[in-house]
């Protein structure tokens, strides 16, 4: 068996194109492992942990290629990794028969009644080309994250000064107009308009409002950043004072993951002010959570509130569990979780923690109670995001279940549209591995799934439901009601991390 690193000088390429060319050569008979991605730090971390060698000189700009492959298959790797990349190319240059457009606002002049850009590139080239589009009169969904913020502040500022609306950056959720846009889901038209601080924290509602029966205006997406002291919800007053003027929007909600307190208040003031309901559902120390948060929303649209469904584990695991681990793809899932938790269990470490002395290491290892969001800006630098590619949070579950300190496994699994087709797929023998593990260990793993779905999902919300249910585990449409679930079977408050 061979094992060969190279690395292309500047041959970029996104990180879903990326994933799609390893899990491709992956296929290839006779080959062990693949590797393609960009020569971030991450992605050099990753190639060493599958015993590739790290190549010397690689920048951020460089493709890196690994294969572990016998000599036969390890040409024929490389000849299909040569197929797909021309493949790849040739398709691009057939979508270009017409002359396409080289920047934003040629391609806006051909789009007669054209308002909004969406940008889904490299964080730190984002702003020549929102400033495009701004100065085209569009306003702007930033997809992208690992924008610098100044560049942000500066957009936001344009734009407001433009009455237009910069949504981002790392805006993975908007609905406009009733289009959902990046991971959106499937949800009915109806009178409430949402402002998001949060991407996970939106599909929550979205999926709960769509679940009571009542739909939804727009949801226009603001940036996990903007409700912070230094980007001063910028965005969020320019999306009230847009929700205010639409004729749509009956009822209005802002979503955000834990605000600076003097944003808070800021933002507390100025909707009081838009003349029409706002719920606000801040997370943090003291707020209600996202569930309570959709009742509110429910009733102050005329709609009759029911608790969200459960499935429950179909075998109950007997006793009750020394700590909880939770393993999160969406961040604001993870912020609502800890605020759960830490207020019955005290201190949770995290990488994205509710007190920095809380803080895990850069190794993330965890000795106590602890919640891990994977789709923070430094965990999929380079990468697809874990509601796309679950890889990373995957091999976590197989480390916790083989820690005798792991009593409790919450994760969540988000659904709707560009997510995963099917995330049952890799979970469910990930939960039956670690059943098997703690009980090869002789002691019981309880797991906790949060589901974040429509029932209009084209992954099929309940069939994913009841796969997950027979892996064991217990299924909840509410996150906050999964945390709950999780923290009800832990033994007693822990303090270390």
């Amino acid at each position: 068996m061979t094992a060969e690193v190279s690395v292309r000088g500047g041959q970029y390429r996104d990180s879903v194109t990326l994933m799609q060319l390893s899990r491709e050569l992956s296929t290839v008979d006779g080959v062990e492992a693949a590797f393609v991605a960009m020569a971030t730090e991450l992605n050099l971390d990753l190639l060493a942990g599958m015993g590739f060698d790290r190549p010397a000189g690689a920048t951020t700009n460089d493709m890196v290629v690994a294969i572990r492959a016998d000599g036969a298959a390890l040409d024929a790797a490389h000849a299909r990794l040569a197929e797909l990349l021309a493949a790849r190319a040739s398709a691009t240059a057939s979508d270009a028969a017409d002359v396409a457009p080289r920047t934003v606002r040629s391609a806006a002049r051909r789009l007669e009644g054209a308002s909004l850009a969406m940008l889904s590139i490299p964080g730190r080239q984002v702003l020549p080309e929102a400033m495009d589009a701004l100065d085209a009169g569009l306003s702007v969904l930033i997809f992208s994250d690992n924008v610098p913020v100044e560049h942000e502040i500066r957009l936001k500022d344009v734009a407001r000064e433009r009455g237009l609306l910069v949504m981002g950056p790392d805006c993975g959720t908007a609905v406009v107009h009733g289009v959902g846009l990046g991971f959106a889901n499937v949800v009915r038209p109806g009178p409430v308009g949402l402002v998001a601080a949060s991407g996970t924290g939106a599909q929550q509602l979205l999926c709960l409002l769509d679940g009571a029966g009542v739909g939804v205006a727009h949801c226009l997406g603001v940036g996990g950043r903007d409700m912070s002291t230094t980007v001063g919800g910028r965005s969020t007053h320019q999306a009230l004072d847009l929700l205010a003027a639409d004729r749509a929007t009956e009822v209005v909600v802002v979503v955000s993951k834990p605000p600076a307190p003097d944003v808070a208040q800021a933002i507390s003031e100025h909707a009081a002010t838009i003349g029409k309901p706002v719920v606000l559902a801040f997370l943090g120390s003291g707020q209600a959570d996202l569930t309570a948060a959709a009742a509110d929303v429910v009733r102050a649209a005329g709609g009759t509130w029911t608790e969200p469904r459960s499935w429950p584990a179909l075998v109950e695991p007997g006793g009750r569990y020394p700590f909880v681990r939770g393993l999160f793809a969406g961040g604001t899932l993870c912020d609502e979780a800890m605020v759960i938790a830490a207020a019955a269990l005290g201190p949770i470490g995290s990488n994205i923690p509710l007190d920095p002395a809380w803080a895990l290491d850069d190794d993330l290892r965890t000795t106590g109670h602890a919640m891990i969001d994977f789709g923070d800006d430094r965990l999929t630098e380079g990468r697809p995001h874990p509601m796309i590619d679950p890889t990373l949070r995957l091999a976590r579950i197989g480390a916790e279940a083989a820690d005798p300190t792991c009593g409790v496994l919450l994760v969540d699994v988000v659904l709707g549209h560009a997510a995963h087709p099917d995330p049952a797929a890799g979970l469910v023998p990930a939960i039956r591995a670690a059943h098997a593990r703690a009980a090869a260990d002789g002691r019981d793993l309880a797991v906790v799934v949060a589901l974040i779905g429509s029932d209009g999902d084209p992954q099929g919300r309940d069939a994913q439901a009841e796969a997950i249910c027979t892996a064991g585990a217990s299924v909840h449409l509410s996150n906050a009601a999964a945390a709950r679930k999780a923290v009800a079977l832990v033994d007693a408050p822990g303090s270390s991390r």
